[in-house]
């Protein structure tokens, strides 16, 4: 008689698990394929330009030379920092929709650090960064706050705090003793003054022309820390606790209001220290209006559900469509398109796990009715 060891899966188990690996991978591939189809339909019917052209236009601008490679590097920085910070969030239960507001916030306090302080560059630029998480962390407090005090829904709050922190910027950028750039006329829209040559974050440059900056490397090491806190530690495994069941947190002794807070407290701080790895490597002002690596950052923490070593690639596909979108012009396709092809991608990434759940609860429901008619139709058992 054959003999199955303990440690070997039931070949039952092996063969569900097989299938549903392939439908997933069928699933992706088909909405993957409806999206392109869509984008290329839409590209087709705004303008006279071909898919193909596009699609040259955005390899020529992402991936066609180690400068374009060091673009793209440097546009999905912020994007990465935003996403590690917003998957921390989402493990608590809590969904964190304000890094946009929290990444201007901390662009702007790190801009007061930078030009009100003053001193060796040394000493000006850690402060800066430190600056800049301190306050995204404290903009993500006070959706936290209201949280736990008053019950507010996070969702709300975080997303109708992104307005108030675009007033805020701009009015620091509007006042001479604050952010904005000292001139003899006016500056139109307003902003603070350049940030100096020795106090960017230095880069690593080759004779290629590769040029990343080092935001880059503080994003990969930030990756690898989350994925450690997140799934190697006692603080990650009572996070997951606290965003599967709540109720079963608090009875193992988690303390909801300081572990959920926390973990928000924490999102907003790397999307303000995303919003001073942009402002001392890439825009070099602080500006005010809407740069979109907040809302970009939460979308690929979306698409990534929740595996850090997804995040990272996601990141990069994003910022390629950032760094490719500036030849869009030659082919005379619009800008906004670029943002049609990421609401795309996204939803061709969204929707086949939603797909494969609902076939998995109506495979479930098929088994239980067919059980239960087969139970109705055995013959009694005399008694």
């Amino acid at each position: 008689m054959e003999e199955c060891s303990v440690n070997e899966p039931a070949p039952e188990f092996n063969s569900h698990r097989g299938a549903d690996v392939s439908r997933m991978i069928v699933l992706y591939v088909a909405a993957l394929s409806i999206a392109l189809l869509l984008a290329s339909t839409l590209i087709v019917l705004v303008t006279d330009a071909s898919p193909l052209e596009v699609s040259e236009a955005l390899y020529r601008g992402s991936f066609s030379s180690p400068s374009a490679i060091g673009f793209t590097i440097e546009q999905a920085t912020p994007i990465l920092i935003v996403a590690l910070g917003s998957l921390i969030a989402s493990r608590s239960g809590l969904f964190n929709i304000g890094p946009e507001g929290q990444f201007a916030v901390g662009t702007a306090a790190g801009g007061l650090v930078m030009f009100q302080m003053g001193g060796p560059p040394a000493v000006v630029l850690p402060l800066t960064l430190v600056a800049a998480g301190l306050g995204g962390a404290a903009w993500a407090g006070i959706a936290a706050f209201l949280k736990a005090v008053r019950g507010v829904d996070v969702v709300i709050t975080t997303l109708l705090l992104n307005f108030v922190a675009i007033q805020v910027v701009s009015f620091c950028v509007n006042r001479y003793w604050l952010l904005q750039e000292r001139t003899g006329g006016r500056i139109d829209p307003p902003q603070s003054p350049l940030v100096g040559e020795s106090y960017r974050l230095p880069r690593l440059g080759s004779p290629t022309g590769f040029n990343v900056h080092t935001g880059f490397l503080l994003a990969l090491v930030l990756a690898a820390a989350v994925w450690y806190a997140v799934s190697q530690t006692r603080w990650g495994f009572r996070l997951r606790m606290l965003g599967f069941n709540p109720l079963a947190a608090r009875a193992a002794g988690v303390n909801l209001v300081v572990l959920g807070g926390g973990a928000l407290v924490l999102s907003g701080a790397f999307a303000g220290l995303a919003g001073g790895v942009f402002f001392t490597a890439t825009g070099f002002r602080v500006t005010s209006g809407v740069l979109n690596y907040g809302y970009e950052g939460l979308l690929v923490a979306l698409i990534s559900r929740g595996r850090v070593a997804a995040i990272v690639p996601i990141a990069i596909a994003f910022g390629a469509l950032r760094s490719g979108g500036g030849y869009l012009g030659a082919t005379g396709v619009p800008r906004y398109m670029v943002d049609i092809v990421q609401a795309l991608i996204v939803l061709a990434a969204l929707m086949p796990p939603v797909i494969a759940d609902r076939m998995a609860r109506a495979r479930t429901m098929r088994v239980i009715r067919s059980a239960a008619r087969v139970r109705e139709s055995a013959p009694a058992v005399p008694s």
